[in-house]
Formats: C-alpha cells, sequence, structure tokens
C-alpha cells in the first residue's frame, strides 16, 4: 500500500498520526516514524521555545520525517518559522486561510497539508497550491471543520482534485476504515482517536479509559467546550459537563451551570476551567472526566492500548486482510443463490 502520498512524504506506511492538541508529542510523533507512518506535532498553543523544543525532541528520536500541525484562527507566521527553521518540513494546516503560509513552506523545501470540509474547498486550496488534502469528516474528533461524512466526502474530493493525494480523516480506527478509505480512493488515512490510546500518547490515563469504555453515540458535536476557542465546533465524549451545558439552568452572572469554576490544574499549576478548550494530559490533576474528552465516533472501534510500533503494523495488515475480505464477498455472493 505504498501510495503516491508516501512517495511524496518519504514515507512507508500510509498512515498519519493526527495533531491530537499537546497529547501529540515528541514520544508519540517519533514513535509512529519509526513504524513508517507520519507522526505530527501538534504546535499551535505552544510558546516559541516549546515548539523548538517538541521538534528537537522528535528529531534526536528519529531520522524520518515528521509533520508539525499549525490552527489558523490565530496568525502563524512566527511559529511558521520556527518550525522551518528546526527542520520540519511537513506542515499541516487547519481551520483558516493557508494562501499567505505558502511560499514559506515551499521555499524551504517543504509540503504543505490542509484540512477541507467540502470538494469545493479542495479545489481551492490546490489552485492555491497545498500538496495534501486533508478530507475531514462530520464523524472526527477534536475541532471540526465541516458537515459531510466521511463516506460522502472523500470520494467527492478524490473527483474534484485528482491526481492530488487525499487523506481521509474521521471515523477511522481500525483495519477496515483503512481499507474502507482506500476503496474510496484515498491516498492514506488519518487517525487521532485511536493514538489518543496509545502508550506514548500524553493524554491522561483516565482520558484514555474514557476511550476505551465509549460507544460511537457517545461522542457528541458540540460547542461546550468554547472557552479559549470561542464559538468552534467540536466533538467530545459526553461527561458531566456537556450534561451541565444541555441542562437549561444558568450559571452566574447569566453563564452556564459552573461557568468559570476551576476543575483542575496542570501539573506546573495553572488552572483548568470548566468548559476550557484544554484535554486532560498527564500529569493534570482534579477532575479528569468533566474536561475536554476529544474523541471521534470511531472510539467504539477502540479496545485497547498498545504501542505504536504494535499499533500500525497491525492496521496496515489487516486493512489487506479486510480488502481482500470484502473482494472474496462480493464474488461468492451470487454463489449463495441470490437472485
Amino acid at each position: 500500500m505504498k501510495s503516491h502520498l508516501c512517495q511524496l512524504l518519504d514515507i512507508e506506511v500510509p498512515i498519519i498520526q493526527a495533531p491530537i492538541g499537546n497529547a501529540s508529542c515528541p514520544e508519540l510523533a517519533a514513535a509512529v516514524c519509526e513504524t513508517g507512518a507520519l507522526g505530527m506535532l501538534s504546535v499551535t498553543w505552544r510558546n516559541l521555545a516549546d515548539v523548538r523544543r517538541v521538534i528537537r525532541e522528535v528529531r534526536d528520536r528519529t531520522t524520518r520525517p515528521f509533520g508539525v500541525n499549525l490552527v489558523l484562527q490565530w496568525p502563524q507566521d512566527e511559529r511558521l518559522d520556527a518550525c522551518l527553521e528546526e527542520g520540519a518540513r511537513i506542515i499541516s494546516f487547519f481551520w483558516g486561510d493557508p494562501v499567505r503560509y505558502l511560499d514559506r513552506v515551499h521555499q524551504a523545501g517543504g509540503h504543505v497539508m490542509h484540512t477541507v470540509g467540502s470538494a469545493a474547498e479542495a479545489r481551492r486550496r490546490v489552485d492555491d497550491g497545498v500538496d495534501v488534502l486533508v478530507a475531514q469528516g462530520v464523524e472526527a474528533g477534536g475541532h471540526v471543520w465541516g458537515q459531510v461524512s466521511t463516506m460522502a466526502l472523500v470520494p467527492a474530493v478524490v473527483d474534484m482534485v485528482d491526481p492530488v493525494p487525499v487523506v481521509a480523516a474521521g471515523g477511522i480506527a481500525d483495519a477496515r476504515g483503512v481499507a474502507a478509505a482506500i476503496a474510496l480512493g484515498a491516498a492514506g488515512v488519518w487517525m487521532g482517536t485511536r493514538f489518543v490510546a496509545t502508550r506514548e500518547s500524553a493524554a491522561h490515563p483516565e482520558y484514555k479509559r474514557a476511550v476505551l469504555r465509549a460507544v460511537e453515540t457517545d461522542a457528541v458535536y458540540t460547542r461546550a467546550f468554547d472557552r479559549g476557542w470561542p464559538g468552534a465546533p467540536h466533538r467530545v465524549l459526553r461527561n458531566s459537563t456537556i450534561t451541565r451545558s444541555e441542562s437549561g439552568r444558568r450559571g452566574g452572572a447569566g453563564g452556564r451551570p459552573g461557568e468559570g469554576e476551576i476543575i483542575g490544574h496542570y501539573a506546573d499549576g495553572n488552572p483548568v476551567f470548566r468548559y476550557g478548550d484544554d484535554e486532560p494530559l498527564a500529569g493534570m490533576d482534579g477532575d479528569i472526566e468533566a474536561m475536554a474528552l476529544y474523541a471521534g465516533q470511531s472510539a467504539a472501534l477502540v479496545h485497547d492500548v498498545p504501542s505504536a510500533a504494535e499499533l500500525v503494523p497491525r492496521l496496515m495488515g489487516h486493512a489487506g486482510e479486510a480488502l481482500v475480505k470484502a473482494l472474496s464477498n462480493i464474488q461468492d455472493g451470487p454463489a449463495r443463490g441470490a437472485s
């Protein structure tokens, strides 16, 4: 399954570990890269010193290509410059117009990935000069850009921008999803929820356990965790904060119930507020269950917490088996006496 995407990005496996906020740490990104897949760092909310530090840590752990992600809700000139200066050459943009940044990446010899929610948007971005499209279905966890399901979106984008590589995102957490994405024409897959529940992920252990317990209907589309990113829709696991936000009761000064309440702390002592967009990380304390447990509807397919070295080969090996089985089922269909 070495696709055009693999050739372009110089990777061996068409799997991309999504930038799962600050749960995407150097240990995880490097471990994914060592499997031949593409590990990613989210650097949007890191200060410049931390941006440089985490990129250097990845480079110390692996010689393979890796990616960084920047959310364009905010200006990212300084962070982009820091990423390029530290040697990052695969840059992923999300939630905004990437045009002003493209030349800088290409002049540094890099490639640009951009997340889209429609075929029309994909066409515009390719015309702008984006190298790889990430077609994100509404099933996805974390912040969600579009409104179309992965099954409908991916082939529409593929048809619109062929031969530019398209990566399928949203609702993919096992080998069957990888196989389905390839069948839809995708050159690779983008997986977030599945990589939250890995050993190397910086997600809090309780967050990982919540993903393991979840069924598909637990992943709700909401704007509840909007402190820090007002108005941005996202998908999280249902928890006590979601229940409060839906109760209809108002809190102090006309706010939601518990508005402004401190429900935990980072390892450095900084507070975590109810309705904050902070995902629970290792080292945090407090009411972890009440924080933003970002996860997609694919959480129902996550049943263990493997290492990246275990997970990626499993996904690829079983994806091939899933494709063979699907073809076999089609070929064997008439023999069962169907009219």
